[in-house]
Parts: C-alpha cells; structure tokens; sequence
C-alpha cells in the first residue's frame, strides 16, 4: 500500500490515505472502515473520484515528467507536480513550488496525481468555498444594519 501523508509544519505528518497498487483504488482513511473516493489508471496516469453512475475524471499525470493536470473545460490546468521521491507540490506562479506532502512507498508517479487530485485540491477548494460563503454572510450582515 502507498500511504498518503499531508505535510504539517513542526509536527507528525497527518495519514490522509492510501492507494492499492494492485487495483489503483485510492481510500480515504478515517475512523472506522476506510471510504473508497476514487482509482487510478496507471498506463495512462489518469485519475477519476468515484461517484454515483459514472466516475469523474479530475485529471491526469504526465508520466515522464511527474507534471498533474486537473481537468477543465478547454486545455487542463497545470496545478503541480510530484516527484520521484514520493513528494507533492503545488504550483505557485512567479514563485517556488508549495510543498503539500507525500506518498510513501510511491509506485507510480499517477499516485502521487491521485493524492493531489483527490486530496490536496478538495481540502483547497473546500476551504475556498467556506470563506466564500462567511464573505456573504459578512456584506448581509453589512447591509442589514
């Protein structure tokens, strides 16, 4: 199993998941038995979040260069990158790449698109929507008084 940790400054790594080499299913761990949330295709690097019906392709990983694409309307986004090592990055324009975490005993570089792409950009884009909606609420609050 290749485990995926989040990077947290001066303290334990916190065990996100983990992927099955022999599948590509990718579990999220929790308390409790673990949720499956989506798979790997690793001859085409391919990630897709399972769902009811068909599953989502969020997006893909260049096999040669470790370089993650999110998948949206028009060209994929280019949105990080993942090393041989088992390290993920993000990607910060005009500046150095964000370290997010890792995925230990990595087998293929598509893990590594797998734990961007279902893990590290959900929590972004969850915490993104939350401010979003307290920004609303503050302006109504605004303009009622």
């Amino acid at each position: 199993m290749s485990n995926i940790y989040r990077h947290r400054p001066l303290a334990a790594d916190e065990l996100l998941g983990r992927v099955d080499p022999a599948s590509g299913r990718v579990y999220q761990t929790r308390f409790g038995p673990d949720r499956r949330v989506g798979w790997v295709e690793y001859s085409s690097g391919k990630v897709y979040r399972l769902r009811l019906g068909p599953d989502e392709y969020v997006g893909r990983v260049d096999q040669t260069t470790g370089r993650i694409y999110r998948s949206r309307f028009g060209p994929d986004e280019y949105v990080g990158r993942a090393g041989r090592d088992g390290k993920v990055y993000r990607h910060v324009a005009l500046g150095a790449d964000q370290y997010l975490g890792r995925v230990a005993d990595l087998r293929s570089l598509a893990e590594g698109g797998a734990a961007m792409l279902l893990f590290f950009l959900e929590e972004e884009s969850e915490a993104a929507q939350t401010r979003e909606e307290a920004e609303a609420e503050a302006t109504e609050d605004d303009e009622t008084d």
